[in-house]
This record gives C-alpha cells, structure tokens and sequence, in this order.
C-alpha cells in the first residue's frame, strides 16, 4: 500500500508522512519528535523501522524546527537543496545541526529515489533560502506537495496538473487578512509575491489545473489569525462548482488540521 499522512499543517508547525511498501519518508519535520512518533504509533507504525528519509521544503522555523533532534537521534538521511543547508547552519532556532553525513544535497527538478518513491523537488516562490514543492511517484501513485507559495509559476502549475493526490497551501481568506490585527507590514509579506496564497488564489489556481484523473485535494498550511476550514473549503468549494468541478463526486477535497494528525489515508491499495 502507499498511505499518506498529516501530522500537522500551519504556521506552528508542520510534518507530513508518504509510506510505500520499501519505507516512508517525512516531508518537514516543524514539530515535536514525541508527536511525531506518538502519532504514527496510533496507526501501529514505528518511526525508527519504517522512515527512511526526511525531506525539507525551507529552512523557516515551523519547517526545520526539529531536524537537529531528528537526525541525531535517529540517523536519518536528510534530503535538501543547498541553499536550505546554508540556511538550517545559520537558523539560531535549530540547535543541533544536522551531521554531514546524513546530508543530501538536492537539485531542483534533478530526481532522486529513496523509500520505493521517484522524487522530484521544483522551485516555489518564498521568502526563504529557498523553497521547493515535491513530486513523488511510484506504485501507481502520483503525489505533488506545495507549501508556503507566494505565487504560482509555470513551473507550479506543470507539477501540480500531473498529481493524482495534490496537497496545496489555502492560507488566509483576503478580507480577514486585510481587516485582522496583522500590521500593515505583515499584511504586505503574506500576501505579497514570496509570501502564501489566498483560499481565493488557491481557488482559481486548483480550477485552471484539475483534470478528472485527480482524486484528492488537501488544503494545508491554514493561517490561525486570517482562516477558518469551514470558510477555506466552502470558498474553493464554490470556485471548483462554478468551473462544473463537483467536489464529493469529481474530487475529495479536505482541508487539513493546524496541530492534529489527519487519518492515514490509503491511495494506493
């Protein structure tokens, strides 16, 4: 089976898990190890015997929190572009810096293998060192992650239309962002070119890219001060059914939880 996994999804943390038959891989390790491995133990999975990989999208503190524990506890080769190296070396809010050893230096749109997967990191826009989304496939499954995007590309839109399974970031709603407590210059960095996108651009981004060949859509990265579920999902609920998109028939579409484990999906029997 291949079976996926949030862990947690927003600005106070974020952790994803994809399982093969050969071994599984976390996406981001922004949270607790205790949380992490408490919550696999639910689902009767061993974090030390099955993960074989962990693989960062940026070097921002809810992304990399824990990677020094991590790896130094565990051992496990960690996969990240240069760039985001250079950033965890410097990031004063990850004490233990990963061994050299255990690094993997990656090359945007160059794949690589690990756990049973075919893996392709690509660039997305973000105030960070550097940001990528991945692309993971095997066993049938076709699996595309993008987190913490300031706008989309051409290169975001040709990752996404091949997924099956699509995780996308929904972030904030326009008019509680514009009308929160935020300030101005706050405002201005989320919704600016390397900050997140809106429910509405998230919206207009999963209509242009859907074909009947996608099965699920999960929405992550949901902002706490500028969001609510209720109003992320019903907002590119209505987008997709005005493009003649029918969610629950044509497309599962969830959004994730901010700090909660979401279940173990199975997407590929």
């Amino acid at each position: 089976m291949v079976r996926f996994m949030s862990l947690s999804s927003g600005s106070s943390g974020n952790c994803y898990y994809i399982e093969s038959p050969e071994g599984a891989i976390l996406i981001d390790v922004g949270i607790n190890i205790r949380n992490i491995s408490h919550d696999l133990k639910l689902h009767n999975i061993s974090m030390a015997d099955k993960v074989k990989a962990v693989l960062l999208t940026h070097d921002h503190a809810d992304h990399i929190r824990s990677i020094g524990h991590l790896s130094e506890k565990y051992g496990f080769p960690i996969y990240a572009t240069e760039k985001v190296f250079k950033g965890i070396d410097h990031a004063r809010y990850v004490i233990n810096k990963p061994e050299v050893r255990l690094r993997n230096v990656i090359v945007p749109e160059k794949s690589f293998s690990v756990a049973g997967f075919e893996v392709t990191a690509f660039d997305i826009p973000h105030d960070a060192s550097q940001n990528v989304g991945y692309y993971i496939t095997g066993h049938g499954l076709s699996f595309t992650l993008l987190t913490d995007v300031g706008h989309i590309t051409s290169t975001i839109r040709e990752y996404a239309s091949k997924a099956i399974h699509l995780v996308v970031e929904a972030n904030y709603d326009k008019e509680m962002l514009m009308f929160g407590s935020y300030p101005e210059f706050l405002k201005q960095r989320v919704s600016g070119p390397t900050g997140h996108l809106s429910n509405q651009e998230t919206g207009e981004f999963l209509a242009s890219v859907f074909r009947p060949e996608m099965e699920n859509i999960w929405l992550c990265h949901l902002s706490k001060d500028n969001n609510h579920p209720e109003l992320c999902w019903k907002t590119i609920e209505n987008r997709l059914f005005n493009e003649g998109i029918r969610v629950g028939k044509d497309v599962t579409l969830t959004t994730l939880k901010r700090t909660q484990a979401s279940p173990l999906y199975v997407l590929v029997p």
